[in-house]
């Protein structure tokens, strides 16, 4: 946790100040150490038997995950495919984007790919699609040839689309993640749980993207009407957002889920990867769906609840030093919980001894609710006569 010492000092690190006194200065070394309480649900979430998970509400600071390792995460790919693609080429509701007619190529690429078991949309040669058809099937209907076309329309090739990709991916923060591909029919396009349920909340602040994803089905120009592959969208308060499953990845879902807060609609992410069963896709929702519904039904705090705040240090001058200490416990409030909370130590300009109990500073916490905290010396010290000055 960043700490504000003058300017920013780490937490737990020993710092020096000079103190301006006639003659030597005398010295205060003081150690801060900061740290906060978890949020902790109020009943065990449900978390799938196997594979990986995470639940993420941004409007309470809730970020649980259940064994996040790095694995293949099959078309959930397509939702970092659909989030670069709006990012080169933005697209409000209403809009149809930049367009382009299907070629003989786009043909032998639909063909290929249904060949080898990937989801695709029928596309005809001439035919003219536009940005918003290729987002519509992309995210409705997992077609991986509308996501070659729409990396072919905004990069100029796959090959640097993907490089894009992890480009974005690494400006979000997203470390455990690497494409290999556009669809993500590689089991080289990997992921966490954390990593796409983050990428989901980036990607559904669109609200083209929210309105695309909460469609059941879809019509496209020559394929007619498709059907959603995201389970139990437009039931149960599911809005999206994508699932995905190959024999590498298993069964995997982002399910975004509304729910009531107060007076204010709230949307919360629960991720499951690696589920096994049936057609990957039922077992997945059904996973998701548990962990979004075990949440609802979990009292979550607002805010943090809790600050922990310990500095030790003295101030003196060579052997003849006061140690202090302090130590204390308060309630703060703010709305991420990985918010850093500033720390100000600043010391008073002592002049002659220091006695026992007297106040040598203060300690200011920067939260929402801000504490001023006194610093008092648990022991007493003399500042160097003249003689030990010269000396």
């Amino acid at each position: 946790m960043a700490l504000v010492l003058g300017v920013a000092i780490g937490a737990g690190m020993v710092v020096g100040l000079q103190l301006p006194l006639l003659g030597r200065a005398a010295q205060v070394r003081a150690t801060i150490n900061t740290d906060e309480s978890p949020i902790r649900p109020s009943s065990p979430l449900d978390w799938p038997g196997v594979g990986s998970a995470a639940l993420i509400i941004p409007s309470l600071g809730v970020r649980e995950s259940w064994h996040n390792q790095v694995v293949p995460i099959a078309s959930l790919t397509k939702m970092m495919t659909a989030y670069v693609a709006l990012q080169k080429l933005p697209l409000a509701i209403g809009e149809t984007g930049p367009c382009v007619d299907v070629t003989t190529t786009d043909v032998a690429t639909y063909e290929e790919l249904s060949g080898e078991g990937e989801s695709v949309a029928y596309v005809t040669e001439g035919e003219n699609l536009c940005e918003i058809d290729l987002l519509n099937g992309l995210l409705v209907h997992s077609a991986s040839n509308y996501a070659v076309m729409l990396a072919d329309m905004v990069a100029g090739s796959t090959e640097d689309f993907v490089a894009l990709m992890n480009e974005t991916a690494s400006a979000l923060g997203l470390n455990g993640t690497h494409y290999a591909d556009v669809s993500g029919f590689s089991p080289q396009s990997v992921s966490t749980a954390v990593d796409q349920g983050e990428l989901a909340v980036a990607l559904m602040k669109s609200p083209l993207v929210r309105a695309i994803v909460d469609q059941p089905s879809v019509t496209l120009p020559e394929a007619g009407t498709v059907n959603s592959f995201t389970p139990y969208v437009g039931t149960d308060n599911v809005i999206g957002v994508k699932s995905g499953r190959t024999a590498q990845a298993g069964g995997c879902d982002v399910m975004a889920m509304t729910f009531e807060q107060g007076s204010t609609t709230q949307t919360l992410y629960a991720v499951v990867l690696g589920q096994e069963g049936g057609d990957l896709l039922g077992p997945a929702g059904d996973a998701a769906l548990a962990l979004a519904n075990s949440a609802l039904a979990t009292t979550f705090p607002r805010y943090p609840t809790s600050l922990r705040v310990v500095v030790r240090g003295s101030v003196g001058w060579g052997a003849s030093r006061a140690t202090f200490k302090v130590y204390e416990r308060f309630a703060i409030r703010w709305a991420d919980r990985r918010r850093t909370v500033p720390v100000t130590l600043t010391m008073d300009r002592l002049t002659g001894p220091i006695r026992r109990e007297q106040i040598v500073g203060w300690l200011e916490i920067h939260s929402p609710t801000p504490r001023r905290i006194a610093l008092v010396a648990r022991s007493g010290a003399s500042p160097p006569t003249l003689w030990q000055r010269i000396t």
